[in-house]
């Protein structure tokens, strides 16, 4: 290859599932032309991070996943050097792709006992399985970010949670079962983006740590992940002011943190990719196209994830690069393109996707994750009060049939009411229902993952809660993200709260079992939260 071709190697734009053919053609037109090294693939435009406050409306397709195996089918026919396809795919193709198998988000890992971190590893394996049959080489996960900062906008309930051995070892386990299963992971967001409280999607998040206080947390799971040869590692959009006399510069633009902290002093010598060039705390830096890609790639990284001004940074990185370092960051990528076999010849794949594979994994994840925060009554009492018809079911945020609450309706035979939607809420109404019982079994379904808005659980939820909690005898299980608890009014005076996580008819119909049979929880919360 000349230098020109293997600097294309470096280009990873992001492509889209679900998007127009005039676009399709174009990046064909990419491949062809610029020999680029790989493809990051995305839902649609209107999907991506940065478009969030845009708020462009997503159309969804349940084709998603069969347009996805064409696509890269098509992709790799117009490539004179293989692509290494890339999906960010945490908790499985679902996080991009419609009608595919959801593992639990990596919070719900994290409340795993360490004896069951092996269902961690079957998590990686399985996701991996799953990118196969759609033709995917390269999965950019998992995080190994510390959740330290529960008020972090864009990490929670993505991280394993705050015990840094913990979080590295789980998040070994996720890669061992996907190199186990022939596909690429990532670590990220390097040098640790937990304790942060802006969304590097849309600003720059700063990290006042200096490297002591760096290596003794943030860094203790990159340490780990190199000491055994994680295939790459991702760079965040985060600026350490510590580490880069005093300026404000996102690590991802640092030679500071990335050539003298990761390569020199942490000795990693793998694949280096930046977080997308398309988010809002790099993107807005430079006037000039191509500039910040050659920044990216002078600041040490190999490749150049969502990179969109691919002409432009080939020529700059020509212009300024010396072939040896040109050299160093093209024979990494090639590594990583041999180890997945794509220059093994035949690339066809007859794998498929396990749904039912994926359900029993959910299954025995649910019954060793479901943690009990406290319990304060027992079984025999809560028989009795639905011997004496004198406990009720109440849900927010779905059906009253929801799995969990038909379980233990069928069960109980309890009277139920239910909250989908704050529109037609009426509390009155439900009070009055309510009134002659003295036991609610609460289930809140909490509506989004993210701490944003409250979890979007409405005010006036919030303003019910807090009287039933106090006026009745509540038992509540939260489906959701376990910094939504200390946001419930009066918990603490709550006789039993479970935190489920998941709102998975797994998980749901695990939660009940658990209730009706009075069985243990072997879940162990992972981040440290105060219940009001």
């Amino acid at each position: 290859m000349t230098l020109e071709q293997k600097i294309g190697q470096f280009f990873f734009p992001a492509v889209f599932i679900n998007d127009t053919e005039e676009n399709i053609q174009a990046t064909e037109e990419l491949i062809r032309k610029y020999n680029i090294g790989g493809l990051t693939f995305f839902h649609s435009r209107a999907s991506a991070a940065t478009n969030y406050e845009a708020k462009q409306k997503i159309t969804f397709n349940d084709d998603s996943y069969n347009r996805l195996k064409e696509l890269i089918v098509r992709y790799q026919k117009c490539a004179s050097t293989p692509l290494l396809m890339s999906i960010d795919a945490e908790w499985g193709l679902a996080m991009r792709v419609e009608k595919t198998p959801q593992y639990p988000y990596a919070i719900t890992l994290g409340a795993l006992p360490e004896n069951k971190k092996d269902l961690v590893y079957e998590v990686g394996k399985q996701i991996a399985s799953d990118l196969k049959s759609a033709g995917i080489h390269y999965n950019l996960a998992p995080l190994a970010d510390i959740n330290n900062n529960p008020d972090n906008p864009v990490i929670g309930y993505r991280s394993f949670g705050e015990n840094k051995e913990k979080v590295a070892e789980f998040a070994l386990e996720y890669l061992r079962g996907m190199s186990d299963a022939g596909v690429l992971g990532c670590l990220k967001h390097f040098p640790g983006h937990g304790n942060t409280s802006v969304d590097s999607h849309l600003g720059l998040p700063v990290l006042e740590e200096n490297l002591e206080q760096l290596l003794a947390n943030e860094l203790y799971p990159f340490i780990k992940g190199i000491e055994n040869g994680v295939d790459s590692i991702m760079i965040g959009h985060l600026a350490v002011p510590a580490l880069n006399e005093g300026k404000n510069t996102s690590a991802t633009l640092s030679k500071n943190i990335i050539q003298k902290l990761l390569r020199e002093q942490l000795g990693y010598n793998g694949l280096v990719i930046s977080d997308a060039l398309n988010m809002h705390s790099v993107s807005k830096l430079f006037d000039t196209k191509g500039q910040l890609e050659w920044e990216a790639f002078h600041a040490g990284n190999d490749v150049l994830c969502f990179a969109e001004n691919v002409p432009e940074g080939i020529q700059a990185i020509l212009e300024n690069a010396t072939e040896k370092r040109i050299n160093e960051s093209f024979n990494r990528i090639w590594k990583c393109k041999e180890k997945v076999g794509l220059f093994d010849g035949d690339q066809e794949n007859n794998s498929t996707l396990n749904f039912e594979k994926a359900s029993q994994l959910n299954k025995q994840i649910a019954q060793y994750s479901i943690t009990k925060i406290q319990d304060h009554i027992d079984f025999e009492t809560i028989k009795n009060a639905s011997q004496e018809q004198n406990i009720a079911l109440l849900s927010f945020y779905q059906p009253a049939n929801n799995d969990f609450s038909a379980m233990i309706q069928a069960a109980l035979n309890c009277a139920e009411c239910n909250v989908t939607s704050i529109d037609d809420f009426d509390f009155s109404a439900i009070e009055d229902r309510l009134d002659s019982f003295e036991y609610l079994i609460i289930s809140l379904f909490v509506p989004k993952a993210k701490p944003l808005n409250r979890f979007e659980i409405d005010e006036a939820v919030f303003n019910a809660l807090e009287k039933l909690l106090a006026t009745k005898k509540c038992l509540i299980y939260v489906f959701g993200n376990p910094y939504a608890l200390p946001l419930i009014p009066n918990l603490s005076k709550v006789l039993r709260v479970i935190e489920v996580y998941q709102d998975f008819k797994e998980f749901q119909i695990l939660a009940a079992h658990q209730f009706l049979s009075d069985s243990e929880h072997y879940g162990q919360l992972p981040v440290q939260i105060e219940i009001q």
